[in-house]
């Protein structure tokens, strides 16, 4: 997990801080082939694995355990949106980035019904999610309130709490609810025996098998089946020029809603069904591959030391671009980035352990734990809770 969330921060510093496209051709760049939506989507898939880790992993917390769980995670949501709050204050406008943490709270706080879901169940919310977020979005998104700012920030969301709202789950880059697809299949993932190679090498074929097949259908329908036309048909008030560059770059901001084929395209961060499916089977590709080849620490300790850490490392990345000094020597200052998070890491973990965002977050929600789980010893195992009925 740590190696997939290096790998996974790293993708999403090359996308911030890298060309997008090619200064003589104009083709888009192998970093933004490589990492353009597929990096966030690795992020929501691992921090689904995560959850199912934190609530009990192959056998799932119940009852005051899992009550104990739901409550640490509502701190941890609260305090990881907090943070993204005051990072997206320092941001200047336009932003160079649009930041991921405050749409992480809203994850987690939609995950938490989610936790004590069977295996079966928890791939059928993946597949609704996956079809029903982007419906939502393509039916009602231009209907809902629309925010001032692509980053929510303290005043943003103070000023119009609907539009806010509407901007995590739906309109924003990483809209919560469609992005609940990955959180359902890393949840999944984490009820099973991950140690296990077959486990592994199932997970690696399924993603590609995934990645594949989607990808087959945006070709087939869109480019080679006459689904390109009809995007031009029904959007006549894009050229071929622009509609080839929604494609290609994803919206800017919002995808159009002229026509159902719009939700067949597979541009990045354009959050279609096709999109969602394809980026979920990239990410179960990567990590069932590092399942079956991180088998030693010392190979992969740098860019572990970087995935133990990515709360600290992504704020404070978000944190340096705000100075827009990344924008007259962009190779440089990547290299920067990724030299000065690898550092960090290696040092702060081998003499500190936990980064200090991390520790701080894992402190609160262990003394949130205890509090409940202390709470329910101090009733006793014959004392009902309020509100509740006993059984005659």
């Amino acid at each position: 997990m740590d190696v997939a969330r290096g790998i996974a921060l790293v993708g999403m510093i090359a996308i911030h801080v890298l060309p997008v496209h090619d200064a003589v051709t104009f083709e888009s760049t192998l970093q933004w082939e490589l990492f353009a939506g597929r990096a966030a989507a690795l992020f929501a898939l691992l921090a689904g694995l995560s959850l199912a880790f934190s609530s009990g992993g192959r056998t799932p917390h119940r009852g005051r355990e899992l009550a104990a769980t739901r409550a640490g995670l509502v701190v941890r949501a609260l305090l990881i949106a907090t943070a993204g709050l005051l990072v997206n204050e320092a941001m200047p406008s336009p932003a160079p980035a649009v930041g991921i943490l405050v749409y992480y709270g809203a994850f987690f706080l939609l995950a938490i019904p989610l936790l004590s879901l069977r295996r079966r169940t928890l791939a059928v919310c993946a597949v609704l999610f996956a079809v029903l977020g982007p419906v939502l979005v393509h039916t009602v998104g231009s209907a809902l309130p629309q925010p001032e700012t692509s980053n929510p920030t303290v005043g943003s969301v103070l000023a119009d709490p609907a539009a806010a709202l509407a901007q995590l789950l739906l309109t924003g880059t990483y809209p919560a609810l469609p992005y609940l697809t990955y959180l359902c299949a890393g949840l999944l993932l984490g009820r099973l025996d991950l140690h296990e190679v077959t486990v592994g090498v199932r997970t690696a074929v399924v993603g590609g098998v995934l990645a594949v097949g989607s990808w087959a259908v945006y070709r087939g329908l869109v480019l080679q089946g006459g689904g390109y036309e009809q995007l031009r048909r029904h959007t006549p008030g894009l050229t071929r020029e622009q509609i080839d560059e929604i494609l290609v770059w994803g919206p800017s901001p919002d995808l159009p809603t002229s026509t159902w084929w719009w939700l067949l395209t597979a541009g990045p961060h354009s959050n279609t069904p096709v999109a969602l499916l394809m980026d979920l089977g990239t990410g179960l590709a990567v990590l069932g591959a590092l399942l079956v080849l991180v088998r030693t620490g010392r190979l992969w300790a740098v860019p572990a030391a970087i995935g133990s850490m990515t709360l600290t490392l992504y704020a404070a990345h978000l944190l340096a671009l705000a100075t827009e000094a990344h924008y007259d020597q962009r190779a440089p200052w990547f290299a920067a980035h990724v030299a000065a998070a690898a550092v960090l890491a290696v040092l702060w973990r081998r003499f500190l352990g936990q980064g200090p965002l991390e520790r701080l977050v894992a402190v609160a929600v262990r003394g949130t734990r205890r509090a409940v789980l202390a709470g329910g010893r101090a009733r006793g195992p014959h004392q009902p809770w309020p509100g509740s009925c006993r059984r005659r």
